[in-house]
């Protein structure tokens, strides 16, 4: 097999080698195998922020590393990418429904929706708001859960935004909000178990429309002001700090994997899905004193940190899979939500005024926010939501067209916003979905790789954008009984969906997403038996 040249394809040559990796297609095991290769659990671990690049620099340098263990008996998806925009909500999402935010209609955890009405409005006034699911649910900050009574979701219905239903007024939940059933779902209804854990206790989105697609959910409030011996730090602080927030839920899916609930105290059999999210790795990207050194993608010490914290993590459930005997049943999939722009901190650019002290002296403090571009301009705006990319929504869509022609004259003269393409109109509606429908956002902004629409003194990275930086991610599918491959093949999050229905078992077809979004396909070379 040929491997095909791009940046950093002599790395993934090396770490193959090193390996002694004969690249064959995967397949489960022979006819003899009593088992046939069925697949009775799936192990889902999302590692926030970490690149394809990353990968291949960890296992290169690393060959007998945990990393390495998945690879040598896994396929390697070497052109693997998020979901755009690659927030973590429509990220998670992808892999949850097989969908983008055009069908699921999920942007961001920060986003706008026409229709609803603003948190404790009792749906009085006019509709349109904020929809906010992130650390603002929680009852108290103060709390690693979030809060609330004891037995609670830990979510306070009074920061959900709300809506009229059958001429009722009802508060809107995460996994309300959401527009089609997930994998989560579709395994529940099969009689089998499900568990997830995450950063906030909004993340029982995925439980899906029904709101009976998770048996169970760990999410430990990464923002709580509960780190020990740091008042009023939370966990995202430092990338040390995140790493022993990231061994919670470390400790929840080696319990699952033992056949415990999330505490390891009572026995409920090990979930047929279950997972997590690492965010050590993304804190570690972004914290200013961190980061990467170069545009090669050398980790800082406290990256390579977190990096080497997530590999013996990822050892320690495969060795609790192997000492469980299940090893061979369970279906490993190391992905990414999303990346994170840039690698090279020499092409950060952030918005004037910021005092951020990677910037150089603030030479690159030089960016103008396109929301004060339309508002100079006489464009008022219903909300603006901005990382490496900006979402826009605008009181008025009658002004749609009058704000693209303010955008793109400043793009085509000096370029203040540091704007590479403008997603409106035509080619919006056809990529994201209509914004008449009340969710998409009227405009769509991708900046040069490596802007950033923020002022902040903590960060040198962020996500949402499209760049390669943010959407180009790691993923690799593991068995014992796989042999290893690389795929050089484009694919998407939203394949690994279908993908672990099929290898349950289940029908991929039964998701709304595979059925309806130009039909998505289950990842190529990942050949699982279909049950009689």
């Amino acid at each position: 097999m040929t491997i095909e040249k791009r940046p950093f394809a002599g790395v993934a040559i090396a770490f193959v080698s090193a390996l002694g990796l004969s690249l064959l297609a995967p397949s489960f095991a022979h006819a003899e195998d009593k088992d046939k290769g069925d697949v009775k659990h799936v192990l889902l671990i999302s590692v926030d922020g970490m690149h394809e690049v990353d990968l291949q620099r960890y296992v290169g340098a690393h060959p007998s590393s945990s990393f390495g263990r998945l690879l040598a008996h896994g396929v390697h998806f070497a052109d693997a990418h998020t979901a755009r925009p690659s927030d973590s909500f429509p990220g998670l999402l992808a892999f949850m429904t097989g969908g983008t935010p055009k069908t699921h209609g999920v942007f961001y955890d920060d986003s706008y929706d026409r229709k609803l009405f603003a948190p404790g409005s009792n749906c009085q006034g006019q509709p349109g708001t904020e929809a906010l699911y992130a650390e603002n649910l929680a009852y108290d900050i103060t709390k690693l859960d979030g809060g609330g009574p004891a037995g609670s979701d830990h979510i306070d219905p009074a920061h959900l935004p709300m809506r009229l239903k059958g001429g009722k007024c009802e508060v809107v939940y995460p996994h309300q909000y959401l527009k089609l059933n997930t994998i989560m779902e579709v395994i529940h209804e099969a009689g089998r178990r499900t568990a997830w854990s995450d950063k906030h206790p909004a993340y029982e989105i995925i439980s899906g429309p029904s709101g009976k697609g998770l048996d169970e959910l760990y999410a430990p409030e990464i923002n709580s002001t509960t780190v020990p011996g740091q008042p009023g730090a939370d966990w995202t602080t430092d990338p040390s700090f995140t790493r022993t927030y990231d061994q919670l839920k470390v400790t929840a899916v080696l319990n699952w994997i033992k056949g415990f609930d999330h505490t390891g105290k009572t026995k409920v059999g090990v979930p047929a899905i279950f997972g997590m999210n690492f965010q050590a790795v993304s804190v570690g990207q972004k914290v200013t004193a961190d980061g990467y050194l170069d545009a090669a993608a050398t980790p800082s010490p406290q990256l390579q940190a977190s990096l080497d914290f997530v590999d013996a993590s990822l050892g320690q459930m495969l060795d609790a899979l192997a000492d469980q005997h299940i090893a061979r049943d369970t279906l490993v999939i190391v992905g990414a939500k999303h990346g994170q722009s840039p690698i090279d901190v020499n092409k950060l650019h952030m918005l004037t005024g910021s005092t951020n002290p990677k910037l150089g002296g603030g030479v690159r403090a030089d960016v103008t926010d396109p929301a004060d571009l339309l508002t100079n301009g006489g464009v008022q705006l219903a909300q603006e939501t901005a990382d490496d990319v900006a979402l826009i929504w605008l009181q008025n869509q009658g002004d749609a067209e009058k704000a693209v022609a303010i955008l793109e004259a400043d793009r085509k003269a000096s370029n203040r916003a540091r704007i590479e393409k403008i997603y409106a109109g035509e080619q919006l509606v056809d990529r994201f979905g209509d914004p008449a429908a009340g969710r998409t956002p009227d405009i769509i902004i991708q900046p040069i790789a490596g802007t950033i629409y923020s002022k902040s003194k903590k960060k040198i990275a962020e996500h949402g954008g499209f760049a390669e930086d943010d959407t180009h991610v790691l993923l690799v599918v593991s068995n014992p009984k796989l042999a290893p491959t690389i795929v050089h093949e484009r694919v998407a999050n939203r394949q690994v969906a279908p993908t672990i229905l099929k290898a349950l078992g289940l029908e991929p077809d039964e998701l709304e997403a595979v059925r309806g979004e130009d039909h998505t396909h289950l990842l190529p070379g990942v050949r699982v038996k279909d049950r009689d």
